[in-house]
């Protein structure tokens, strides 16, 4: 009896092992154990107090639904993250009698927190001079006139700001100078180079045409009362400013093609999606085809979302595109995209194949069943558990209250790990409390801000406090984080240079870039997690203008600092002992 008990285990361990090959690959969990969770959520214990309002008092003002954005930048330059948190309501145009008594007695503007190292941050907003009382959605952070200092662009349903960084812990609002205040319901943005000459240009994502006199009744799926969808506004065409140095930008999207074509815009991502050293734009669509914006080198962008790939999805439908990412989770040296949508869809990933042509691979990756039943925003590929393969979080939040009488748009936040395969698993009900809470999230930014080697989560509900979860596994393992000084000869963090690393016979790379996700600017240093390696090989930074740094035999578990070739030290700031 046990001979044949143990032939009978040995031909089923036989058939799974050829039936995981034939489907690509047996998983093997690679995961930290750990009796501990993964994620805490310790936003109060830092002091970060700041409680989102969307200005909503049952009138059912669109932008209400869509708005809670922020960044994560360093703004004095001493190594530690700090946060810049958008604040909205009351409505522009509303009735003052339609503003919630929430968005009167708290906050009215835009809050900065800086991070005192000691796992605490302190309210600035005022000495820094960044409170912005617009109605926000969204914020990035870049250093735009290549001082060295990280400066700050805020979106907003109405007139966006600029701040520039003067270094002295306070900023100016040079917007109006700048020429770069768009007038529309604006979204995400991004800085980037599109033209070559080393200074970040910027793009917005704006989304549709919309005044409080534009608003009319609509019935959600229970028959009440709701908010309008998308179709029902004209699309708000995108914006795209050239850096023309000295502090000023051009408008140049109608020269350089941008507005040839408008859509319902909410994410937005800048890299080089066809390997032409060339930086392209990806705008995700609300409720319409998606826009790939190839650049043609010559000052002008051409879109081609849907002869490559990457405008509808497998069944050629649109989809209510939301939040973004953008990386390289199969290694194979070009950007793959993912997209959050709408409960009822999926979310989407699509592989890049070469070239810039993508592939539609959601069910492949098994992301479209653990996605179809939660609207997505916020978003990352990121390496939680430090094992070198790429995983994806998913901030949560329903734009309809469902089938019942209960307005309620709360939803669970989402932790996928990704296995060597290619496919994901979901392990939000192990990952700890933090992800147990039922909120309406937004944007998510993703950085490490107590610098202990793994990336921490900022999540911004709409009207409802924010979130900081802290990761507590993923340095548990080997792992590197490479920050890159401009010196002057490109931005503070060389936006657009891409870092390659190879350790343990295995290479990953990345490329340096703070917007992504949905409304928010993210860290810039770039992370690798690198399971058991002991050390880096070789590591290459290819920087913006081509050049290459090599290092060999680095050290691991450690912030490498490194200056660009012909950069210069400043005089203040982490960028002084850059190697």
């Amino acid at each position: 009896m046990w001979r044949s008990s143990t032939f009978a285990l040995v031909l089923l361990v036989a058939v799974l092992l050829a039936c995981a090959e034939a489907d690509g690959g047996a998983d093997v969990s690679t995961a930290v154990p750990s009796t501990e969770p993964v994620f805490v959520e310790r936003a109060s214990e830092a002091g970060l107090d700041f409680v989102h309002r969307n200005g909503g008092a049952g009138e059912y003002n669109y932008p209400e639904l869509l708005v809670g954005g922020g960044a994560l930048l360093d703004f004095d330059d001493d190594g530690l993250l700090d946060v810049y948190l958008v604040q909205s309501g009351p409505v522009p145009g509303a009735p003052e009698a339609a503003m919630s008594a929430g968005a009167v007695a708290d906050r009215p503007g835009n809050g900065l927190y800086r991070n005192l190292g000691d796992g605490a941050l302190e309210d600035v907003t005022d000495a820094a001079g960044v409170g912005d009382t617009g109605y926000g959605a969204g914020a990035t952070a870049a250093d735009y006139d290549r001082d060295g200092l990280v400066d700050l662009y805020v979106t907003n349903v109405g007139p966006n700001r600029l701040y520039r960084n003067l270094g002295d812990g306070s900023f100016e609002d040079v917007t109006e100078r700048a020429g770069v205040g768009d007038p529309a319901w604006s979204s995400s943005s991004v800085f980037f180079d599109y033209d070559g000459d080393l200074d970040l240009d910027l793009f917005v994502a704006n989304y549709v045409v919309w005044s409080a006199g534009r608003e009319r009744p609509c019935l959600g799926p229970n028959g009440l009362r709701n908010y309008c969808n998308p179709a029902e506004y004209p699309p708000a065409p995108d914006s795209l400013y050239r850096n023309d140095g000295g502090g000023r930008f051009t408008d140049v999207s109608e020269v350089a093609g941008i507005r040839s074509v408008a859509g319902p815009g909410l994410g937005v991502v800048a890299a080089d999606f066809d390997g032409d050293d060339l930086v392209d734009l990806y705008v995700a669509n609300d409720q319409a085809a998606n826009h790939l914006w190839l650049n043609r080198g010559d000052g002008t962008f051409r879109e081609d979302a849907l002869a490559r790939g990457a405008a509808l999805n497998e069944l050629g439908q649109p989809e209510a595109g939301m939040g973004i990412a953008v990386a390289d989770p199969d290694g194979d040296g070009d950007l793959d995209l993912f997209l959050t949508h709408l409960s009822g869809e999926t979310n989407t990933s699509y592989r890049n194949d070469g070239g810039g042509f993508f592939r539609d691979v959601t069910d492949e990756a098994r992301l479209g069943g653990v996605s179809k039943p939660y609207t997505g925003f916020g978003t990352s590929w990121f390496d939680y558990d430090g094992d070198g393969v790429l995983d994806l979080f998913v901030a949560n939040g329903k734009v309809t209250p469902g089938d019942t009488a209960a307005f309620d748009y709360r939803e669970p936040n989402q932790l996928l790990r990704g296995m060597p395969s290619g496919r994901y698993e979901d392990v939000s009900s192990r990952a700890g409390p933090a992800l147990e809470l039922l909120e309406v999230s937004r944007g998510a930014a993703f950085g490490d801000l107590d610098n202990d080697g793994d990336v921490d989560v900022l999540l911004v509900n709409n009207e409802g406090p924010v979130r900081l979860f802290r990761n507590d596994v993923g340095n548990a393992r080997s792992w590197l984080v490479v920050d890159l000084c401009g010196g002057g000869v490109f931005d503070r963090s060389a936006i657009g240079a891409r870092v390659t690393v190879e350790a343990a016979g295995r290479s990953w790379t990345r490329e340096v870039r703070a917007a992504y996700s949905f409304a928010v600017g993210n860290d810039p240093r770039v992370h690798f997690g690198l399971g058991d390696a002991e050390q880096v090989d070789r590591l290459e930074v290819r920087w913006p203008d081509g050049t290459v740094t090599d290092r060999t035999n680095v050290e691991v578990n450690r912030i490498l600092r490194l200056l660009a070739p012909g950069g210069e030290r400043p005089a203040e700031g982490v960028c002084r002992d850059a190697e």
